[in-house]
């Protein structure tokens, strides 16, 4: 891994952290406007009285996100409740539902890509620490005016010195 690789980890893995939790704002938004569609939708199937509060805030809600999808397909009316309140089926509403469905798999695909691409940045940060550490104590090790491949403790007769564990791919974090 070069020097310019390594500084630019640090604001990719940042990058990625800000987007993900940004599409998690998004995937959120999108599940709560499909519980309102699905919500709005039997309310309408059923009749609901329009005239209660919890019914209203429901239909309130329901405009809101019904906005870019409004006009597409004709309701289909079902006929009166015996509250004399319209039955409606709303095949827009299904439209949205779909549509919203849609980008919120989208969205999940993503977070997804983005979490692996984070725990990618975590591995590669874990593996420059972990080399670099590496780097500081075979330098301690050393002592001042032997060479490289000298260690500062000489083995004892006889004694095998241990060898630093292989990695099948050099590159590779070793976890």
């Amino acid at each position: 891994m070069t020097t310019h690789e390594v500084q630019a980890i640090g604001p990719r893995k940042i990058i990625v952290q800000l987007t993900r939790a940004v599409t998690y704002l998004v995937y959120f938004y999108l599940i709560a406007v499909e519980i309102i569609l699905l919500l709005g939708f039997f309310l309408l199937l059923f009749g609901a009285n329009s005239s209660a509060s919890f019914t209203q805030w429901a239909y309130r809600n329901l405009d809101r996100v019904m906005e870019p999808f409004r006009g597409i397909f004709a309701p289909i009316e079902l006929g009166t409740t015996s509250a004399d309140v319209q039955a409606v089926f709303d095949t827009a509403v299904l439209f949205a539902m779909i549509v919203y469905g849609i980008i919120a798999i989208v969205m999940s695909g993503l977070i997804t890509w983005l979490t692996g691409r984070l725990r990618y940045l975590e591995a590669a940060e874990a593996d420059v620490e972990y080399r670099q550490e590496q780097d500081r104590l075979a330098a301690a090790a050393r002592a001042p005016g032997m060479p490289p491949t000298a260690t500062a403790y000489p083995q004892a007769p006889g004694v095998q010195p241990t060898a630093r564990p292989t990695y099948p791919d050099a590159s590779a974090p070793p976890f």
